[in-house]
């Protein structure tokens, strides 16, 4: 339960993996993907890189129960690659988050916009089966369609309106270094991990600023 949504746990094991320390941020995040999974809508985090985009859309899954398949898009992809995912998320009801989505041509997206529309609107409708690409599938109305961006790069495309009225937008800004080092040494068992955390945060952003981007 969350705001005015709540969603059935999945009940999809997957083992004792680690979790994203809830910042402001993610905690935004999370209540804009489950109002537009709630309002039957996919999610469209976008930001610049190492914001977590799709680190929160796992972790929600995570929260949830729900298996959760990343896929890194590329200019190469067609609408039929692309709509045979889409018929394995409705079949299964697995959430996906499709990274980089603006690196797919701009033609191939307004036909993948017709696929994810086909799917929202059977789940609105609360079907059992519906028609996809010609053929009749089962479906599966906890699936999810969660795509990410890196807006402003060169080579990327602008998304069409009818995709972008599909997808629920949220801006992924700077992440709260500070309270993420903070409770990574409070989990560890640090007692002073407030004070430390400051310290660290300074080296890192000494760091960043100082040195040149090879390994050190």
């Amino acid at each position: 339960r969350q705001t005015n949504t709540t969603h059935l746990y999945g009940y999809e094991y997957l083992g004792n993996p680690s979790r994203l320390v809830i910042t402001p941020l993610t905690d935004r995040c999370y209540t804009t993907l489950t109002t537009a999974l709630h309002l039957h809508r996919g999610g469209l985090p976008q930001g610049p890189a190492g914001t977590g985009k799709t680190e929160t859309v796992k972790d929600l899954a995570k929260n949830l129960a729900k298996q959760c398949i990343v896929f890194n898009c590329s200019d190469g992809l067609d609408y039929k690659s692309l709509g045979r995912m889409f018929s394995g998320l409705a079949q299964t009801g697995a959430w996906s988050c499709f990274d980089e989505f603006n690196r797919i041509e701009v033609e191939v997206l307004s036909v993948v916009a017709q696929q994810i529309l086909s799917i929202l609107t059977a789940v609105t409708q609360g079907k059992k089966r519906f028609v996809f690409e010609g053929k009749e599938i089962k479906l599966d109305p906890t699936c999810g369609i969660f795509v990410t961006m890196n807006p402003g790069y060169a080579g990327r495309s602008e998304l069409p309106e009818n995709l972008k009225a599909l997808l629920r937008p949220m801006s992924m800004m700077k992440p709260d270094i500070a309270l993420i080092i903070e409770i990574g040494l409070f989990s560890e068992g640090f007692v002073t991990s407030k004070l430390l955390s400051k310290k660290m945060n300074t080296l890192y952003h000494l760091m960043t600023q100082q040195l040149s981007k090879q390994d050190h």
